[in-house]
């Protein structure tokens, strides 16, 4: 596959690989008991520039993008920080992505340094209690209040909030059931605001509440409670009313960057069962050189190219400015699949080490189950291309 990627792309494979290359899988294992973000890592990764990727190169970033991004999260997961993905989605994602693409000027221009360097962290608040897979049903409101906007409302299992300088909130400025009333499409009435995260807290009107929760400890998964939050009508991130396009355009890069964790956290549990299968010898033979063994591992491996080849066709649509939403659907879909039945088949090449907290397969085992229910559900997916793919017709 190297020979089709692009030099700026192999570089980031090479950069991120060496910065990945410091820290083990009993590095990564220690954040995860401790609950603790791993600060080294990410620090490590923001001085070589790799957080900065997609930020114009007029802001200090790379100037790099989709697949650059994608290759950089891949390569860090499948070094064994498989939960690694979380903090690459958030920030680089939902920050350096969103902003550059659909800030205003004044925008780019006081958040994009910051995110260059590795200085700002950001969050996304879409899920809702009542809200996960029907996206459309949120109820977060934002009232306007002269030259400012209210935010009020609940969200839930909203990553990485605890270490966010800026959160991208998505609120309803029209409810769900005046868009119904008024006639208007159901995507309608939908704003996205840039909420001051520290400011929101020291005021006393944002607050959150850690989830606890089996596995991806490294960050935390909260509720996060919106109680007239005030936010200057300059940050509005698009137009008001008219944020729905701005929504798809996060969520694509979501599940593009997801797909890449998948796949880089496949590759790392194969990784760590090809090398157990190659010392562990029972009857007189290594373990890897029966079929019942050797067999299921290879599947994956081709599965784990099959991913790899779909996730870097969705990222390459993304910059182009072409439709990538089916494409990166599916690369979500696949890098999931295989991420959870490569930690899977990993657990039993191990057999009963791999309960043992010697080994990473365990926590690998954990991270990777959570990525066939988020950032968007297996069966909304395959929904999704069963009525836009295949024409079938529609459940929901």
């Amino acid at each position: 596959m190297d020979f089709e990627l692009p030099d700026s792309a192999l570089a980031v494979r090479e950069g991120v690989a060496a910065v990945a290359a410091k820290y083990d899988h009993a590095y990564w294992s220690r954040c995860e008991e401790e609950h603790r973000f791993p600060q080294e890592v990410y620090d490590d990764l923001a001085a070589g520039g790799w957080l900065g990727l997609a930020v114009p190169e007029e802001y200090g970033g790379g100037g790099q993008g989709m697949l650059e991004l994608a290759v950089a999260n891949e390569t860090l997961c499948a070094s064994g920080g498989t939960a690694g993905t979380f903090f690459y989605v958030t920030t680089p994602g939902f920050g350096s992505m969103t902003v550059t693409r659909h800030g205003t000027a004044e925008q780019k221009q006081r958040i994009l340094p910051g995110l260059a360097t590795g200085e700002l962290q950001f969050c996304l608040a879409l899920t809702e209690p009542d809200a996960g897979s029907n996206a459309i049903e949120i109820t977060t409101s934002a009232r306007r209040d002269g030259d400012e906007f209210v935010i009020k409302g609940q969200k839930i299992w909203i990553s990485n909030v605890e270490n966010a300088d800026w959160m991208v909130a998505v609120t309803r400025t029209i409810p769900a059931a005046g868009t119904r009333n008024r006639g208007l499409p159901r995507t309608a009435g939908f704003t996205l605001f840039l909420i001051d995260v520290k400011e929101a807290l020291a005021a006393g009107t944002l607050s959150y509440q850690p989830i606890p929760k089996m596995g991806s400890n490294i960050l935390c998964s909260s509720q996060v409670f919106f109680d007239d939050v005030r936010v200057p009508a300059a940050n509005v991130i698009g137009e008001v009313d008219r944020g729905f396009g701005v929504l798809w355009d996060v969520l694509n890069p979501e599940r593009i960057l997801a797909a890449a964790g998948g796949i880089g956290a496949a590759q790392a549990a194969l990784d760590v069962a090809v090398g157990y299968a190659c010392e562990r010898e029972v009857f007189g033979r290594p373990i890897g050189a029966n079929q019942a063994i050797q067999f299921p591992l290879a599947q994956l491996k081709a599965k784990t190219e099959l991913g790899r080849l779909m996730t870097y066709k969705a990222a390459w649509l993304f910059d182009n400015d072409r439709p990538c939403g089916n494409e990166a659907n599916i690369a979500k879909l696949t890098g999931a699949q295989v991420g959870w039945e490569a930690a899977n088949q990993a657990f039993q090449t191990l057999g009963g080490m791999a309960y043992s907290k010697e080994y990473p397969v365990e926590r690998m085992f954990r991270d990777a189950r959570i990525a066939k229910n988020i950032p968007v559900a297996e069966e909304l997916v395959l929904a999704h291309i069963g009525t836009s793919m295949l024409g079938l017709p529609k459940s929901y």
